[in-house]
């Protein structure tokens, strides 16, 4: 089941059902007006949105074309947005890029932060940028969405709460990072507002691509139309979402709609490419002693997106430009 939210005129829009192709759309506000709405009563309400979603599959319910421009982020605001370092090449990569060292605890003890998550970027907003010289990078992920998950969930149980799968990228100023941590208070203002996928899928929509809480696939980043990174998802995946979820329970309970993620996919082979720019930066330092790529500026386009074994787009394309900061009123409520 495909499920995303439609821009009208509110803070959390409107819930609809997507068809699996993306291209059309049934609305589920009868159902649960929001997303959220739907997670907070998800046993009650998913029978009746996969309902509707194998209606709109076979052309049995009035639907509407879809125009990704319409939507907002699948949830526009959550409770909370976890973020995860799951892939030990990119730990070691990037804390060489800053000349930190990797943890002791890196292989048995899984890095997260809490990131800001009153104000979500839709898949194809702008990344509002104030200053180049912040050094703005794009963070390629896969994300989960939980329903209410209790403390001391375990590796073995954290499977019945995963409702939702999308993607995100998760934009970091890079430049920002080191100052910042040095103040040992971990990110914040390095940590702009993220954007996720226009589609949030139920695992079973990946079929065998989801085992053992990771994601099988190669996820695909493009900047300004090249292809710079395919890499595969799950096999590198050092702590899978079931390791993630059990480490955050640990002393506390997350409420459904919580938002869990991979932290940025990455593989050690470099013909795989990258899922952020920090990550040829670092390979630069290496091979040649200084990094020549840039990080992102004014006018760089930045696109992210996940298919099956078949090429169907499962999450849909996150595709943003990056734009300098102005202060104006939120437009991204508008209803289309």
């Amino acid at each position: 089941m495909k499920l995303a939210t439609l821009r009208n005129g509110t803070r959390d829009g409107a819930l609809v059902v997507v068809r699996r192709d993306g291209t059309r759309y049934a609305p589920a506000t009868e159902i649960a007006p929001t997303l959220q709405r739907a997670l907070d009563e998800w046993d009650a309400v998913e029978p009746a949105l996969r309902a509707v979603a194998d209606r709109l599959e076979h052309d049995q319910i009035e639907s509407r074309p879809l125009d990704v421009a319409q939507l907002r982020a699948p949830l526009p605001r959550a409770y909370e947005w976890v973020d995860g370092s799951a892939y030990i090449n990119h730990i070691v990569l990037v804390r060489k890029a800053r000349g930190a060292q990797p943890p002791a605890t890196l292989e048995t003890d899984p890095l997260v932060y809490q990131g800001g998550s009153s104000d979500f970027l839709a898949p194809t907003d702008d990344i509002p940028l104030a200053d180049v010289a912040w050094g703005c990078d794009f963070e390629s992920e896969v994300c989960v969405i939980l329903g209410d998950t209790p403390q001391g969930t375990t590796k073995e149980e954290a499977a019945r709460h995963v409702r939702l799968l999308m993607l995100a990228n998760d934009v970091t100023l890079r430049n920002l990072v080191p100052d910042e941590l040095a103040k040992g208070f971990g990110f914040f203002g390095s940590k702009p507002a993220t954007a996720f996928s226009p589609f949030a899928i139920t695992p079973d929509e990946l079929g065998d691509a989801w085992k053992d809480g990771r994601v099988h696939l190669r996820l695909r980043t493009w900047l300004d139309g090249r292809l710079v990174g395919d890499p595969e998802a799950g096999p590198e995946m050092h702590f899978s979402f079931y390791d993630l979820i059990a480490h955050i329970t640990k002393t506390r309970a997350f409420g459904a709609g919580t938002i869990l993620g991979s932290g940025t996919v990455s593989n050690a082979d470099p013909a795989r490419g990258i899922s952020c720019l920090a990550e040829r930066r670092m390979r630069e330092i290496l091979d040649t002693g200084a990094p020549s790529t840039p990080f992102l500026t004014y006018g760089n386009r930045v696109e992210i997106e996940m298919s099956d074994a078949s090429g169907r787009s499962l999450f849909g394309r996150i595709a943003q430009t990056v734009v300098p900061f102005e202060k104006r009123s939120d437009t991204r409520r508008t209803k289309v």
